[in-house]
Parts: C-alpha cells; sequence; structure tokens
C-alpha cells in the first residue's frame, strides 16, 4: 500500500452510514477509500434495527429482495407495558411503502452486504484495521487524514472527508467542532438471554414496571436490555450478579432461574446514553454524519436509520460536486441544513419519551426510579397514536430517497455526465 493514498472522498468509520454513502458514491462513479479501524464488522448489541424508510431505499436502490434474504426477524409493531397492561407503543401497517415492518438483522450481516455490494462498482476502497488519526489540515481546510494500520503510518488525500466513525468520533474532535450535550439520566446494560418455545411471540418490546426492560427476539436468543441510572453501572456490580438476575427477574416476563445463565457481568454490556449534536457538521473539506453528528439515545433504535438518512441526503447533494471536483462549504452546509430538523425533532421526541426521574438523589443502582412516559400513557389511552408513532418512528421526519443516478447497478466511470 502507498504510504499516499489519493482519492476523490476519504470516508472515515464503516458502519451503516459510512458505507451507505460510499456505496452511492461509488456507484455515481467517484472513488471512495473507507477506513474502519477493526478487523472486521463482528461485534454484539450494534444497532441492528433497519426501519422502514431505511427499507426503502433499499427498495429504490434494487437491493431489499437481497437483503430480505439475509436472517432477520420483523417487527410489524412495537409494544410496551404501561401501568401493567400490554400495548401497542408503534403500529407500521399503515405505512405508505412497501416495508411495513422494522428488520431486526444482525449489523455485520448488513455491513457485509453493503460492502459487498460498493465493491462491485470498482470505485470502492474499504481499508479494515485502519485507525485515523488526525486531519490533515492545510490554511484552515481539510485536505484529507492520517492513519495507522500494521504499524505504519499513511495519509489519505481527497477533495473531502467524512467522519461517520461515531459518537465517539476522533475526527470531530480534531476538528474542533463544538458539540450541544442535552444529556440523558440512565444507561442500559445489555445481555443474551436464550429463546424458549414458550416465550412470547413478539419481535420487540418494553416490558417491567416502569419500562425498565427491553427485549428483542434474535431468533435462537432475545437481546435483552436493561435500563439503569447514569452512571450506577460499578455500584450496581459491587452487589454482585445474583443481585442484578433479581433485578432483571422483576422487570422481565420471565421467572428469575432464565437469567441464571448470565454468569458474570463480563457478559453484560454498558451502553453509556447520551444525547448531542454538532452546532456545525462541517468545516471546508470536512463534514460529520450519522452519530458523529448528532448521538441518539437508544429510544426507538432509530439512529441507525437516522444515520442512513444522512448518508442518502449527502449523496444526493454532493455527489454531483464531487464528480466535477468542486465541493466547497456551502454544499456541506446544505447538507447540514437539509439533516438538521429531522435530527432536532427526534432528539426532541426521544428527550420527552425518558420522562421524568424520581428519587434521582436517592442512588439507586437500577432503573425503577424512572417514571413511566407520558407519552406512552397517552397512547395506551388512545390506540390510534400508535399510527402515528409508528410513522415518526418507522419513516421519520423528512425520510430520503436516492436519486435515480444511484439506482441502477452500473459500472459508472467519471467520463459520465451526472
Amino acid at each position: 500500500m502507498d504510504k499516499v493514498i489519493k482519492t476523490d472522498c476519504c470516508i472515515v468509520g464503516a458502519g451503516p452510514a459510512g458505507l451507505m454513502l460510499g456505496l452511492l458514491l461509488a456507484r455515481a462513479g467517484i472513488n471512495v477509500t473507507i477506513l474502519e479501524k477493526h478487523e472486521d464488522f463482528f461485534r454484539d448489541f450494534r444497532g441492528d434495527t433497519i426501519h422502514p424508510s431505511t427499507l426503502d431505499v433499499l427498495d429504490h436502490l434494487g437491493m431489499l429482495d437481497e437483503v430480505l434474504q439475509l436472517p432477520h426477524q420483523k417487527a410489524h409493531r412495537l409494544h410496551a407495558e404501561v401501568d401493567g397492561r400490554d400495548v401497542v407503543l408503534a403500529n407500521f401497517s399503515k405505512l405508505p411503502i412497501k416495508s411495513k415492518f422494522i428488520a431486526f438483522m444482525p449489523q455485520w450481516d448488513f455491513l457485509n452486504f453493503l460492502s459487498d455490494k460498493a465493491n462491485e462498482t470498482g470505485h470502492f476502497n474499504l481499508i479494515m484495521g485502519a485507525k485515523a488519526c488526525d486531519l490533515v489540515q492545510e490554511n484552515n481546510c481539510v485536505k484529507g487524514i492520517s492513519f495507522h494500520k500494521d504499524g505504519q503510518l499513511y495519509e489519505v488525500r481527497a477533495p473531502l472527508t467524512i467522519a461517520a466513525d461515531g459518537r465517539n468520533s476522533t475526527l470531530r474532535d480534531k476538528a474542533g467542532l463544538e458539540v450541544e450535550s442535552f444529556g440523558a439520566p440512565t444507561d442500559v446494560l445489555w445481555m443474551k438471554v436464550s429463546h424458549q418455545r414458550e416465550d412470547p411471540e413478539q419481535a420487540m418490546g418494553h416490558v417491567g414496571p416502569k419500562q425498565g426492560f427491553v427485549m428483542i427476539d434474535r431468533g435462537e436468543y432475545w437481546q435483552c436490555g436493561y435500563v439503569i441510572k447514569k452512571q450506577s453501572f460499578e455500584e450496581l456490580k459491587a452487589q454482585g450478579i445474583e443481585h442484578l438476575r433479581q433485578l432483571l427477574a422483576e422487570s422481565a416476563p420471565f421467572p428469575i432461574d432464565r437469567f441464571d445463565e448470565i454468569e458474570s457481568f463480563d457478559q453484560v454490556h454498558l451502553l453509556s446514553v447520551r444525547i448531542d449534536r454538532l452546532k456545525q457538521w462541517w468545516k471546508t473539506g470536512f463534514l460529520c454524519i450519522g452519530d458523529a453528528a448528532h448521538a441518539m439515545s437508544p429510544i426507538g433504535g432509530v439512529g441507525v436509520n437516522l444515520a442512513i438518512q444522512d448518508a442518502v441526503a449527502a449523496a444526493n447533494i454532493l455527489a454531483p460536486k464531487l464528480f466535477r471536483g468542486t465541493v466547497e462549504a456551502s454544499d456541506l452546509a446544505r447538507v447540514q441544513k437539509r439533516r438538521s430538523f429531522p435530527t432536532k425533532a427526534t432528539q426532541k421526541i426521544q428527550i420527552m419519551m425518558r420522562g421524568k426521574r424520581r428519587n434521582q438523589d436517592k442512588g439507586q443502582g437500577d432503573g425503577r426510579g424512572a417514571k413511566s412516559s407520558g407519552v406512552m400513557k397517552k397512547i395506551g389511552r388512545m390506540p390510534w397514536l400508535a399510527h402515528v408513532a409508528g410513522r415518526l418512528m418507522g419513516m421519520g421526519f423528512r425520510p430520503e430517497r436516492p436519486d435515480p443516478i444511484f439506482c441502477y447497478n452500473k459500472q459508472n466511470s467519471k467520463t459520465q455526465e451526472i
């Protein structure tokens, strides 16, 4: 590998946003290099929801039937226990698109699918095990990045560098972009519990008092999330694994012995919840999208969908500019302007739905101090609101549709007109 790589666009982070953007740009004949710090995509407890609006994007790209051949579960409705009774929290049956469901799919399968499709274009270069170090800047303009791989230092030079490296983005810090934080009173513990024949038949649900427990049907096992007070994990660990099993059994629709398979905290993954966004997503030659631009709460599982919508909007706006080599700061500002309203509106709803906390200062280590969300109670009283929630959760506030230039699986060349 050359010490200096030249490309039309450098994307850092091969998550849903980075790979979707890379795929779309490569389909338009733009040479794309993506850097991913991990050696593979296989990691547990990533965002594994593919929302209806993302499925609609895949349908327009001619990929929907193929992607749905991958292992997945469908959720046509999402359920929650509210005041002791089961309520349909979101109903997708009236969405104005083909795929009226959320698909729960291992993210590594989805990412491998997108990568394989991008490779077919001949304009795509994915470098795994490449850890971004710093931005290459000249006269306050980003010209590329430096990265480490196998103990060697390399550079990528490109007219545009895009950070899609998640909520802990290295590059947004290097760019000096200011973050607005809206906090979060809770964290989430993720774990696996084996699936048994007599278990409830639903793809996803929020159960237990105060919606403290989330369960997602992953086929052979349940992916379970348990809400705890912010920064209380160490306190909970000090009380021992048996105490955690007891707390889980109080909220879950399973007897306590179902949690015996959780033998230690090594099997429990902590998700530190936060809601934030950049005041400005860009500087000349550089743009943040997805979680790098706006970290979302796991409420509704909308983070992946919002990131992919960012990618589609960015591709629609920037592909013609990249093709001609004329990306300007005003073009990057257009991407932020396009995606700011969906981001702010979604975060506003997430803040509303997390509810207010009681007994915040009493030091509970579990999620039982959280009041039931008033939004959930209202949906329980007025079931028609489940269709409204399904529209907002499934489609978002401004669903994006890929430009027709991306919707044909061609071997495009740089001599074609966009």
